[in-house]
């Protein structure tokens, strides 16, 4: 397979590029850069110093792969059989140092980034990881096999989430925290699997109107502190209210497998305040 790079793409003199290797138009490829064959990389992109991509990883345009980032290495899985799998990273991500994501661990399985993340040091992904678009992870968060995470979620540093969790849109995860539940969109949640209530900063900076961040507001207020029980709550939300936002919330409530983490309230704060 011969290379496929574009006559305007700049590659170091150190760097390596595999044959195989497609690097699009004015993409910059940094020194002692490893770029294994059967790579994708788009237009406009900067690779750089010693970042390492490995096959079957395909990159979108526009994106920052800063030193010493790792992509499409094998996922930690003694079940792995060394069988094709990919790392499909989306359009306008910043990727800082010392990142890693594996690929995926079955056969024809997909590590995915959605468009517009931001992936801050030593964060890393595991197999099968999926998230969405616009999605921070800070220093050092950590995500295992099979999480999914949806758009505009922040997940904060050193926080540690269990494979196969799920964590909703909008959700605002504390750092250092650790968690083996689901945590709902739109939600703050923190330590060992507790939710702190909703995460209003990020309601309004994602243009929620007052109108919807109230349904919310009434819509946790059933789930997590009145008298009904989970199921009654999630009936009576659908009954009475058609907000698509909330709506979303009772989906995501009502399809979790692996449960759904407590409400708890911040100390020095009273549950009025947390919603």
């Amino acid at each position: 397979k011969r290379m496929a790079i574009h006559p305007t793409a700049v590659i170091h003199r150190t760097a390596i590029v595999e044959e195989g290797a497609k690097i699009g138009e004015q993409t910059r490829i940094g020194p002692l850069a490893y770029i294994d064959q059967e790579v994708e990389i788009g237009p406009h992109c900067t690779i750089g110093p010693r970042v390492t991509i490995l096959r079957y990883t395909r990159i979108g345009s526009h994106c920052e792969i800063h030193n010493g980032a790792v992509l499409g290495d094998t996922p930690q899985d003694i079940a792995f059989q060394n069988q094709p799998s990919y790392v499909h990273i989306g359009n306008h991500c910043i990727i800082r140092e010392f990142v890693t994501i594996h690929r995926g661990t079955k056969p024809d399985t997909i590590t995915e980034v959605g468009n517009h993340c931001f992936l801050m040091v030593d964060s890393h992904l595991g197999h099968n990881v999926k998230i969405g678009n616009h999605v921070i992870l800070a220093n050092a968060a950590m995500l295992g096999g099979y999480v999914s995470v949806g758009d505009r979620a922040f997940i904060s540093g050193n926080a540690a989430v269990h494979q196969f969790v799920r964590v909703g849109k909008m959700a605002m995860v504390s750092g250092l925290g650790g968690f083996s539940k689901d945590i709902p969109p739109f939600c703050t949640a923190a330590f060992r699997n507790s939710i702190w209530g909703l995460n209003m900063v990020g309601l309004r900076r994602a243009g929620l109107t007052p109108a919807d961040r109230q349904d919310l507001r009434d819509a946790f207020k059933l789930l997590f502190r009145s008298e009904f029980d989970r199921q009654s709550a999630l009936q009576k939300i659908r009954q009475e209210f058609s907000n698509p936002y909330v709506l979303e919330l009772v989906d995501f409530i009502a399809t979790s497998k692996r449960g759904i983490c407590r409400y708890a309230v911040r100390e020095g704060r009273t549950a009025e305040e947390d919603v």
